[in-house]
């Protein structure tokens, strides 16, 4: 079961799983929030393999009837609320989703005695980070209402690692690019504002710094821990490299023949994280490597934007219009 399965990584890594394993059979459940997307499914209608069921992770009984139903082994969790600005904003749909939905798996995987839990968490769990690298024994320091909300589910997962012997995994990805990515992340975010020739804005001076990782990366690194990982451990998952965010706005244009005119500052967010970084030590003993530099995935992910017009032309209208006047348009 890959709850948030309709959103951004999530529906690469259903369409990655049933790719790769011929026998494997996948049920997505997923609440549809706004950025939960039926299109980014829409090719697998049919598909013998795979199932969809609309619900909440908060819902523990709606949880257990489909574990029955589908007969489980083993939920990844992607579900989650997960944009910083919209914690800023309003904290308690992360709570509520990222913490309380994540204690029902746990207790539905311990109620069922399921083979696996998941939990894909974020490199923001660490904090700030202005030298060296974090590694996965350093302590959490979260800094935004998301960064805390997906802390604290970390919490729960090794608690009942601990307490219960539930075999449970983790891994800490970096900030993730490619198709079906939800047009109010940066990076998205600027590529279609750039081909409508409309301003990107950037928080602050622009020097912030991210690992940026192609999806699909993401998606084999959690299959390799979800497959050989040690249960009760965490594995940090990201190309170890970090770009500025106005490096990352110039080659969007650059790579879309638009001028760099277009980049506008505006007023940083608050409590705004400098530098994340991770060291990927632990997961490359385990086989994996990135196959995509910065430049690479950023080139196949702007070609997709500039491909699938369709796709996310009508996300950037009705809730998001308004969204994004709270968010850029007031600063």
């Amino acid at each position: 079961m890959v709850t948030g399965g309709a959103g951004f990584i999530g529906s690469n890594f259903v369409h990655y799983l049933l790719e790769k394993y011929p026998d494997y059979r996948v049920l997505v459940f997923d609440k549809l929030t706004y950025a939960g997307n039926l299109a980014n499914l829409a090719d697998l209608a049919g598909h013998p393999r795979y199932h969809f069921v609309r619900g909440d992770i908060c819902d523990a009984e709606a949880v257990r009837a489909a574990i029955r139903q589908y007969d489980i082994d083993t939920i990844v969790n992607f579900a989650a609320e997960t944009h910083v600005d919209r914690s800023i904003m309003d904290a308690d749909a992360f709570i509520r989703t990222d913490i309380y939905g994540t204690y029902v798996l746990l207790e539905a995987v311990k109620e069922f005695r399921l083979e696996r839990f998941h939990q894909v968490s974020t490199d923001e769990v660490y904090g700030e980070v202005l030298e060296g690298s974090s590694v996965e024994t350093d302590p959490l320091r979260p800094r935004s209402p998301y960064a805390a909300s997906k802390a604290g589910a970390e919490h729960l997962v090794q608690a009942y690692f601990v307490t219960y012997g539930l075999p449970v995994t983790i891994t800490r990805g970096s900030n993730n690019i490619g198709p079906y990515q939800y047009p109010e992340k940066v990076v998205p975010l600027f590529i279609t504002n750039a081909i409508d020739d409309l301003p990107l804005p950037l928080y602050g001076d622009g020097t912030q710094q991210r690992d940026y990782q192609y999806v699909l990366d993401h998606c084999e690194g959690i299959d390799i821990v979800l497959h050989h990982g040690k249960p009760g451990e965490a594995y940090n998952l990201g190309t170890g490299v970090e770009t500025r965010n106005i490096d990352m706005a110039r080659l969007i244009l650059r790579l879309l023949g638009k001028p760099e005119s277009l980049i506008q500052f505006v007023k940083d967010r608050p409590g705004h994280d400098r530098r994340y970084s991770i060291n990927c030590d632990k997961i490359k003993a385990l086989g994996w490597r990135s196959r995509h530099t910065f430049e690479e995935a950023l080139e196949k992910t702007v070609r997709w934007y500039v491909e699938h017009e369709e796709w996310w032309r009508p996300l950037k209208s009705g809730e998001y219009k308004e969204y994004y006047r709270r968010q850029y348009l007031q600063r």
